[in-house]
């Protein structure tokens, strides 16, 4: 592996094709985005030279490089030798990941007790955003530390001890953090279920991990839509009944905007109100020292089939990597405001809403509502009003704004922007760029992240102040993370090239199984290619080293023998200036073995025709080849998403193929009728 690429030999003044943060806007033709001299003296890793250096000792000497991070956090006591083992070849054996093996700390400790210790117990660790406007709150660390004891105490009271498992099912309240801490303060294993999942995948969870307590709401506003959580519940805590786990306990936060006790369902001597009980107990609570291997949380991961897999992650390695990646993708500094739109029930919630900018000292943003209500102005509102000046969404939430024009961003200042995040997917070229000149106004760098559940942090993306950024790219690797891209017989590729990405030996933050299914673990993630943990996820390399993350390999389209990305076709689709929105699939083909089928939303105003449907075509044939041209656009009044704005690529497969009786749960759609009026255009 190259450590520096080829493109810092090349002088910005002198390339035509790359501009500087803060003196121009990405045009199409822009290649590179270099950071200015002003940001990079400033920054944390200032340069490429600087990276190489950091890059090289963490994957030479990764026992000393990250023995020497993991020194600057509070360990009860301190790890034994040697500090990590790893086997990640199925071939010699179990698969078998550990960091930090013997070292006893506690996560909450170093996210709370710790910056108080430091003189930080007066900063503000919450500054929490309500649904509605003028509703707000703010927690110090101080304070927050108060709040994660009582419910512990409480936790403590009923019987939930280390190891034990409790599923939170809460909307982004401060209330779902101070649960997560609460747990991990006393060794409780806590699983955070997104509420948008319907009682059936709530169930399934339960059913899994059998939980101490289930912790809910009455329910919650998301835009001007109430969601009844609590009825949800209900109907899952009657499901796993009938499948023999029984849960005693249902401790109920009474979300009073969205819905008032006495018209919430009640089932006495199971149900308890949170204010009725936790603010009784006492604001402090031992903390629970635990090793670096033992469980802190099951995050769980759904596929097309199966059940859900429980990604279950442990506590030094994780502690340890969140914190190192927050500070450096972010280039974090102690007077930055920072905002994560993700809910917690992600893991981009776990890593970058809770753990990450905790473990920092952050002031970390909390926002409960939907970023387009009451208009979709709101998320530049929010930035301004709390002076926000990291801001990290996904492509999906950026595409959305795309599409509701320029005038909803420009009409807020954002001028406390410093640095911009992506998340999620790949970011297309034409969203990077919209985020980039119009949310950034030029100035503020992306930090375009690729990860997964299972690793825990990021892997790839730009360090803001140390290297050119190409718009779409997640650049280079981070600490200690060593990809590769492999052939279909496992070869490793080298150069510029395009296949499956691969990262080759461990990283502290890695997933260490899947709870009580080690034996899929070692199938799903290490037999495909034995001596690698396989992402799922294509990938292409540049002639820089940069690289490019082509989407799950699932959703890459074998063509007449042409292997073609979704999210290749999504972004030229979408850089056709009446597109805003694009989603891919593959159909079988009777010649060509699959087809590609295109949902395409257009921009507001436009309607469908013939000519813009060949235009569409036009553009991919244009940006990709012949071979990538769609062979059906389906028109798409909206695409169907989940409440945190993943595109359901499964439900989309279905009505490509015509199989409608197979579609499956769409209850965690945010709006589920956008299924039906895609069927009703299936034929158009």
């Amino acid at each position: 592996m190259k450590l520096i690429p080829p493109c810092i030999e090349f002088n910005s003044s002198a390339n035509n094709n790359s501009i500087v943060l803060g003196e121009a806007l990405a045009s199409e033709e822009v290649n590179f985005v270099f950071p200015s001299q002003e940001f990079s003296k400033q920054a944390h890793v200032s340069s490429i030279q600087k990276y190489a250096e950091m890059y090289g000792r963490s994957v030479e000497d990764p026992a000393g490089f990250w023995s020497d991070i993991a020194s600057e956090f509070y360990w009860k006591q301190k790890w034994g030798q040697p500090v990590y083992t790893d086997n990640l070849d199925i071939r010699n054996g179990k698969i078998d990941i550990q960091w930090f093996k013997g070292g006893k700390t506690n996560i909450c400790y170093n996210c709370l007790d710790r910056n108080i210790d430091t003189g930080n117990g007066d900063k503000v660790a919450i500054l929490w955003e309500g649904n509605d406007l003028g509703r707000d709150a703010t927690l110090t660390y101080t304070q927050l530390l108060a709040r994660v004891c009582q419910l512990a105490n409480y936790l403590k009271s009923i019987g939930v001890g280390k190891g034990d498992a409790v599923i939170i099912y809460l909307p982004m309240l401060m209330e779902l953090p101070i649960a997560m801490l609460a747990c991990a303060r006393i060794g409780a294993i806590h699983s955070v279920v997104f509420a948008g999942f319907s009682a059936e995948s709530l169930a399934q969870r339960i059913v899994d991990c059998k939980p101490k307590i289930v912790i809910t709401c009455s329910a919650v506003k998301r835009g001007a839509k109430t969601i009844f959580l609590k009825d949800i519940v209900d109907d899952a805590l009657t499901q796993s009944a009938q499948n023999s786990v029984k849960i005693d306990v249902c401790l109920t936060f009474e979300n009073e905007s969205a819905l008032q006790k006495q018209m919430t369902k009640w089932v006495e001597g199971r149900d308890i109100w949170w204010q009725d009980v936790v603010p009784k107990y006492p604001v402090t609570c031992d903390v629970e020292w635990v090793d670096a291997e033992d469980p802190l949380f099951l995050l769980y991961t759904s596929g097309s089939t199966g059940k859900p897999k429980g990604v279950l992650h442990t506590t030094g390695g994780y502690m340890v990597y969140t914190a190192t990646t927050f500070k450096y993708a972010f280039d974090y500094k102690p007077k930055d405001i920072y905002w994560c739109t993700a809910d917690c029930g992600w893991i981009t919630g776990h890593s970058y809403v809770t753990y990450g900018p905790l473990l920092n000292g952050a002031t970390n943003v909390v926002f409960e509502g939907a970023p387009n209500f009451p208009d979709a102005g709101r998320c530049w509102d929010i930035v301004d009003k709390y002076k926000i000046s990291i801001f990290y969404t996904a492509p999906t939430l950026v595409r959305s704004l795309m599409r509701e024009g320029d005038e909803h961003v420009t009409r807020y200042s954002r001028k406390s922007l410093r640095v911009l995040g992506s998340v999620g997917e790949p970011i297309n070229p034409s969203a990077w760029r919209w985020f980039f000149n119009v949310v950034g106004d030029g100035k503020c760098p992306i930090s375009d992240t690729w990860w997964q559940t299972e690793t825990g942090g990021f892997m790839i993306t730009p360090m803001p102040g140390a290297w050119p950024q190409k718009p779409g790219s997640a650049t280079l690797p981070l600490f200690g993370v060593q990809p590769v891209i492999v052939d279909e017989k496992g070869v490793e590729l080298e150069g510029e090239c395009s296949g499956y990405l691969c990262v080759k030996n461990s990283w502290p933050s890695a997933f260490r199984t899947l709870y009580g299914d080690h034996e899929r673990y070692e199938t799903t993630y290490f037999s495909a290619f034995p001596g690698y943990y396989f992402t799922g996820d294509g990938c292409n390399r540049d002639k820089d080293g940069y690289y490019w993350l082509t989407g799950r390999v699932d959703d890459v389209i074998n063509v007449s023998g042409h292997r073609i990305g979704t999210a290749e076709v999504e972004s030229a689709l979408v850089s056709h200036p009446q597109c805003v929105e694009a989603a891919v699939v593959g159909v079988e083909h009777d010649v060509k073995g699959q087809g590609i089928y295109a949902f395409v939303t257009l921009a507001e105003g436009v309607s469908y025709s013939e000519e813009l449907r060949k235009s569409l075509i036009k553009v991919v044939r244009d940006k990709i080849g012949g071979f990538a041209a769609p062979d059906k656009i389906h028109w798409a009044p909206g695409l169907p998403k989940t409440r945190s704005g993943k595109i359901m690529r499964r439900i989309l497969r279905k009505i490509a193929s015509n199989s409608l009786d197979e579609l499956g749960d769409t209850s965690t759609l945010a709006d589920p009728t956008v299924v039906d009026q895609l069927i009703a255009l299936a034929h158009s």
